[in-house]
């Protein structure tokens, strides 16, 4: 009964050692049992311990992350391999929105410049609502007589403050009317460009968020379970000890 009793201590003293360890890749343990003697033979004493496992990383890192900039989530979490996609795409969407930028600006500044030419018209502290109405009359007068016959005098424009236009032909008046349209539907296209650039900061951010979690569940799947056994030193015939071997992988 007192052997019994010994190996069971023995056994508990192994497991909470065992336990009270930071989790590592492997830890073994082994303590022998003199069963001829009145206590253990020797102490459990790890055999070998790797090293430790890189901590869990966190979800909301890695989406603050690729929030900020697509692609960093990513490489915190270890999976590049598909951030670097999200890295190249807002590299090339911030690259189309300058140029669409540039481009529409020299298509308006065309077309203003076209104006001054064809029309006298004073560019200098002008709101776009103005442009919009030297491409749509001939004149400034005919744009305050549409203007008083709708009643809307607050929109009456003062041709001696700089409000004067007169085109030379209704045809550059037209082709005026175009450059300007195309420079606003180019600066609409910065829109689409916009939108693109943040669905791709959220999209990254998910894939972030995945990666992390893959990454995590990579590491919970390297931990191994708790293995116990024991020998019998010596045999059945003349047994003069027992072997506890606890073993865990992390």
């Amino acid at each position: 009964m007192s052997r019994v009793l010994w190996a069971c201590a023995v056994l508990f003293v192994a497991s909470t050692s065992l336990f009270a360890q930071q989790p590592s890749s492997l830890t073994r343990y082994e303590a022998k049992l003199d069963l001829l003697g009145s206590a253990p033979a020797s102490a459990p004493v790890p055999l070998t311990q790797e090293e430790n496992l890189p901590a869990k990383k966190s979800v909301g890192l890695a989406v603050l992350y690729s929030l900020l900039v697509p692609g960093m989530g990513e490489l915190y979490a270890d999976g590049f391999s598909s951030g670097k996609y999200f890295l190249i795409a807002e590299g090339v969407l911030w690259l189309g929105y300058a140029a669409v930028q540039i481009h529409a600006d020299e298509l308006r500044d065309g077309a203003r410049s076209f104006a001054v030419s064809h029309a006298g018209v004073d560019v200098s502290g002008k709101d776009d609502d103005f442009f919009v109405d030297v491409g749509n009359f001939m004149t400034v007068a005919d744009y305050n007589d549409k203007r008083l016959r709708d009643r809307e005098p607050e929109k009456l424009y003062d041709p001696l403050a700089g409000y004067n236009w007169r085109w030379d032909n209704d045809a550059s008046r037209l082709t005026y009317r175009d450059q300007r349209i195309s420079s606003e539907n180019m600066y609409n296209n910065r829109k689409f460009i916009g939108a693109a650039i943040v669905v791709n900061h959220i999209v990254s951010a998910i894939n972030a968020a995945r990666s992390v979690i893959a990454y995590n569940n990579a590491q919970s799947d390297a931990l191994g379970n708790l293995h116990l056994s024991t020998r019998l030193l010596g045999g059945m015939e003349q047994p003069h000890g027992v072997l506890v071997t606890v073993a865990q992988g992390f």
